[in-house]
């Protein structure tokens, strides 16, 4: 007997004539049962929940941040308007100084004391 005949053989042995070697499947799928979709779903709505505290605590860092940085920007700011009036009034002296007008004016010595 060949190779290609004994196989043919085994599989007569086992087959009976008219009898279908194929087995089907039950058409009913396994699904979820409504316990089990509700834990789903409530787990689901946990981790979102969690997602979006999360971008709103980093919001809220971020926004702290740009508070100080403006607290920071207007002192420094008020700070440079006080350094301008001092450098103003530090500079009004020497103009005055050195302005012609002051400049022609006559030194006068004191030319005696008044008594009562």
């Amino acid at each position: 007997m060949t190779y290609s005949n004994s196989l043919a053989m085994s599989r007569h042995q086992f087959a009976s004539r008219n009898v279908s070697n194929v087995k089907f499947r039950s058409s009913k799928a396994r699904t979820l049962g409504p316990v089990s979709n509700t834990v789903i779903l409530i787990v689901l709505a946990c981790l979102l929940g969690l997602l979006y505290l999360t971008q709103v605590t980093k919001t809220n860092a971020y926004g702290y941040k740009i508070n100080n940085l403006q607290q920071q920007q207007q002192q420094l700011a008020a700070q440079h308007d006080d350094l301008e009036v001092a450098s103003a009034r530090l500079q009004s002296l020497d103009r005055v100084a050195s302005s012609a007008p002051a400049k022609s004016l006559v030194a006068v010595a004191p030319s005696g004391s008044v008594t009562n």
